[in-house]
């Protein structure tokens, strides 16, 4: 007959509790704890932790736009008289005076607002005497 011995050092050794870690890792999934419980309290610092130090983390690609607030280049105002003021960024416009410079910002309004007609514009300068920018009065149809 084979006997089975057990050495001293193998039966006292401390096991991990495997039988409690599954079930509470599932509680804290489900959230299944009580308010005012110890494990309540390491879920809520668990989710405080990531919410606080995730971005100092992860790069989330969320930084701001550009200096440009209106992606059109385009600011619509009323005059005051029943018309409208549009101020067009220069970058958008290719022409620098004449009939071409009228059908550009022309070019420009009408998908906003429309059949209009233009009744008159000025350029706005910068320090070096470029168009930075034209306002445009103009009347609906």
């Amino acid at each position: 007959m084979s006997s089975v011995e057990i050495s001293a050092a193998s039966a006292n050794a401390p096991t991990l509790p495997t039988k409690g870690m599954w079930p509470t890792i599932r509680s804290y999934i489900f959230w299944q704890h009580e308010r005012g419980t110890l494990h309540y309290d390491i879920m809520v610092t668990l989710i405080l932790i990531f919410v606080f130090f995730s971005p100092r983390v992860i790069n989330f690609n969320d930084e701001p736009g550009g200096a440009n607030q209106h992606p059109t280049g385009v600011v619509v105002s009323s005059d005051g008289a029943g018309g409208l003021v549009y101020q067009i960024e220069a970058s958008n416009i290719r022409a620098a005076e004449g009939p071409a410079l009228h059908d550009e910002l022309l070019h420009v309004i009408e998908p906003i607002s429309g059949e209009v007609s233009i009744l008159k514009y000025d350029p706005v300068l910068d320090n070096q005497g470029k168009a930075k920018e034209y306002r445009v009065w103009v009347k609906r149809k």
